[in-house]
Order: structure tokens, then sequence, then C-alpha cells
């Protein structure tokens, strides 16, 4: 059952005076990615085929981001009147595709699979807050923080599957490792990038582009953080991954990705330059 449901914000405390322009497109994009959520849920029921009680997780957990999108949608809507939701997100939806017929993960093992959607709660969780901590727009703001919120205890019930399916599987260290930097370099793949262009195309008829689009949702999305959302992301990989969450080598890596994101940060604001 969510935690919250669409009555539980105030729509009225809406200011449109206080909306940063650059953050409307990549929240149309985030609207629809969320929005998707149902398909990955079907995903990982196809995937946990076997695990009735992980398949009752997956499905609340799939009901949430839908819900995130259509919060998302609607102050998006709020923010642009023009923005077609609809037409966008089937758009989206015919073009990135999950492999439904599987019933393997794509990640291995099931330890694998849940170790990526750690990444990925992570990633969104650390997304949200820094939107939350950014933006002046009250409406807004609370519906982030309540995603933030909502991530950050997707994190903790993937992780409490992972320890369980561990203790079976016993996926190494590395492999771990391997799969959650390769979730990460999945960001730059085609969903964000294409949720980005039809979001924002508004029909014009442009050509799809993912580098130009990718680099266009940087530009926007990378801005808004700060240290301490990587800080906080990089220990929580850590753990899922099963390494000290704040040792050395975390303190090194996370000093990596914090070089990383205000890189292509900069390298995103030079090529829209």
């Amino acid at each position: 059952m969510a935690h919250w449901t669409l009555d539980d914000i105030d729509w009225a405390r809406f200011e449109p005076g206080k909306i940063d322009p650059e953050i409307v497109s990549i929240v149309k994009a985030a609207s629809m990615v969320e929005h998707n959520g149902g398909v990955y849920g079907d995903y990982l029921c196809n995937v946990f085929h076997d695990d009735e009680a992980f398949k009752a997780v997956a499905r609340s957990w799939a009901l949430e981001e839908v819900q995130h999108g259509v919060a998302l949608r609607r102050w998006a809507e709020m923010a642009d009147p023009t923005f077609d939701f609809e037409s966008s997100f089937k758009r989206f939806a015919d073009t990135i595709k999950l492999p439904m017929d599987a019933d393997r993960s794509v990640r291995g093992s099931l330890s694998g699979e849940l170790v990526a959607r750690c990444v990925v709660e992570i990633g969104t969780s650390s997304y949200y807050s820094a939107l939350a901590d950014s933006t002046d727009e009250p409406v807004l703001k609370d519906i982030c923080q309540r995603i933030a919120a909502d991530e950050l205890r997707h994190y903790k019930l993937f992780y409490s599957h992972l320890k369980r399916y561990q203790e079976i599987e016993k996926l190494g260290v590395l492999r771990r490792f391997a799969i959650a930097a390769s979730r990460v370099a999945e960001s730059e793949d085609d969903e964000l990038a294409f949720a980005y262009y039809a979001a924002n195309d508004n029909g014009q008829g442009g050509a799809y582009d993912r580098d130009r689009c990718c680099q266009a949702y940087q530009q926007r999305a990378f801005r808004y953080y700060r240290p301490h959302h990587v800080e906080r992301g990089m220990a929580m990989m850590f753990k899922a991954v099963g390494l000290k969450p704040n040792g050395p080598l975390n303190r090194a890596v996370n000093r990596i990705a914090w070089w990383l994101i205000t890189r292509k940060a900069a390298q995103a604001e030079k090529a829209a330059a």
C-alpha cells in the first residue's frame, strides 16, 4: 500500500513564479520513466517467478513507482500546460522495451538482479533529494521529498531480499561490484535520453539523437547535485555490494564519482553553448 496519495499533496500551494524553467524538462522525462514502473514490475515477476513473496513486493513497488509518475505528470502539466503526456508517453513506451519474455535475470542471477535494483533506487533517491533541495517551488519540493523517501525505503526493501538470496547464491563482491558499475553506466543508455526527447520534442519532428539528448538531460540534471547527495549514494551502493560503506575505498570512489559528475556537467554545458 502506498505511504501517500495525490490527495496528500497541497496542489493549491503551486507557485509558478518559483519554477526554474530548466527543471521542468527533466521532470517531464522523469514522469514517464516512473510511470513505466508497471512494466518493470511485470519483468521482476517473470524473473522471480518461483518467489511469491517477492512477486507481491514487486507489484506493490510498481504501484508506488506509477504513482510517482502520476504526481510528476500533474506538476509538469501545471508548470507547462502544453505538455502532452499521453502522446509523449506512448512514444516512450513504444520505443523503450524490456525483455518481457525472459524468465531469467539479464544480470545472470537473482542476487545480481537485486543488486541492480538497489543501484536504481540509490540513484533515484539521490536524484529526487537533489531536486527537492534545489527547487523553491513548494509543490515540486513536496513531491520530490516524498519520492526520495519512497526510493530510500525501496532500496532497503530490495536490500533485505538481496541478503536472503545471497545466503543461497553467495555472489562474490567483485561480481556484485561489476553489476553495480554496469547498472550505473546504463544511466546513459536510451531510457533517460529517449524519455527526455519524447517529453520535450513537442511534436516538432526532430530526429532522435541519443548523445545530444543525453547531454541535454545531463546538463540540466547534474547541476542540482551536491557532494552530500553523491556521498550518501556511494555509501549505500558499497553496502549493497558487500563493501564497507565508510572505508578508504569508498572515499576514493566517492571522489572519482563526484569528479565524473562535475566533468560530465561541464561537458554538457560546453556542448550546449
